[in-house]
């Protein structure tokens, strides 16, 4: 079963863990955003001491390109890009919106929801995007300036499941029935699943093209005829 090495440092809390197929079997996690640099290489040196697994025996490394903290991508995609080019083995990418929401639909498991996550940007800003109980996309990650209205084309006819860091906003502002808001974060077991099913599609990156998720075009849910 391949070993791989899976990085997530786009949001506030950084995660580092091995994963034996979609098993994890060793995981350290950071809630200082300040210190996801720090915090690492000196986890990852340390997990495989922990497993007993040498570098050399990686068969692979996972990574969040984003969207999120722009410092927090750059320092994840960064280190997996270096690694895996030393090594000579494959990188895989996915999206920190798609691992936010394989988190909660794992812990809720409603399979008529849908689910939203959600990371603050600015002012009224977020990232977002929905997904269904089978992770795929209703609305493809976006850069939105959130309003009252946000969502109700989606909130009339589907429960949905609110979380991230840029939930809080939206909380504030709807009152909708079907409007739902769960504290829950990136599980370590998302990104070893995510990860093992790229791992069996050779789903692969080019380590010298490959290039971190921003978002940076900001639009007005709202004024979309979609929504």
């Amino acid at each position: 079963m391949a070993y791989i090495l899976n990085i997530h440092t786009a949001t506030e809390t950084a995660i580092v863990n091995l994963s034996e197929g979609q098993e994890v079997i060793g995981a350290y996690s950071n809630n200082d955003t300040k210190q996801h640099a720090a915090f690492l290489h000196t986890a990852i040196k340390n997990l495989l001491q922990q497993q007993n697994i040498l570098i050399k025996n990686l068969d692979a490394i996972s990574v969040t390109s984003g969207p999120g903290s722009y410092t927090g991508i750059r320092v994840g995609l960064a280190a997996a890009k270096g690694l895996c080019y030393a090594l000579k083995i494959p990188l895989i990418t996915y999206n920190s919106l798609e691992v936010m929401a394989l988190s909660i639909a794992g812990f809720v498991k409603d399979k008529n929801a849908l689910y939203c996550p959600m990371i603050d940007a600015r002012r009224m800003e977020v990232y977002a995007a929905v997904y269904n109980y089978k992770m795929q996309e209703v609305l493809s990650p976006s850069a939105l300036i959130l309003s009252e209205n946000s969502f109700n084309n989606f909130l009339d006819s589907h429960k949905i499941f609110f979380s991230g860091s840029g939930s809080d906003k939206f909380k504030n502002l709807t009152t909708h029935a079907n409007f739902n808001f769960i504290s829950q974060e990136i599980s370590s077991e998302s990104l070893a699943k995510l990860a093992w099913k790229k791992y069996e599609k050779n789903d692969f990156e080019n380590i010298f093209y490959v290039q971190p998720f921003y978002i940076n075009d900001f639009y007005t849910l709202f004024k979309k005829t979609v929504l």
